[in-house]
């Protein structure tokens, strides 16, 4: 399956919309991801644990995304956009939206 942020993949051309397609997973913090993240704000730099995390939530929205895309029989994603927003506190959900289309055979 192919997937994009842009429009259009080059060399192919799209034959229909099939429509569009999400994928999405929220996350809650770990206790221990905290403390660590809680030492990290004294001191400064990147927060791993949390960054480890949101990388595993956006794999796994895409996953979504693909297999929602490939229910409706679609070839490509294109479009493809993330959002992410808190669900409450301690959890953020990560969300993928793209339009699914059916490639023209060659």
């Amino acid at each position: 399956m192919i997937y994009t942020t842009t429009e259009s993949i080059p060399g192919k051309d799209i034959a229909e919309i099939v429509g569009v397609v999400t994928g999405n997973v929220v996350q809650a913090k770990h206790i221990g991801r905290d403390i660590m993240a809680g030492l990290k704000s004294i001191v400064g730099g990147e927060i791993r644990g949390y960054t480890e995390m949101l990388t595993e939530a956006r794999n796994i929205a895409i996953q979504r995304l693909v297999q929602d895309a490939e229910s409706l029989g679609a070839d490509a994603v294109v479009g493809i956009r993330f959002t992410t927003s808190t669900i409450m506190d301690g959890s953020s959900e990560i969300m993928v939206f793209g339009t699914a289309v059916k490639l023209k055979e060659e």
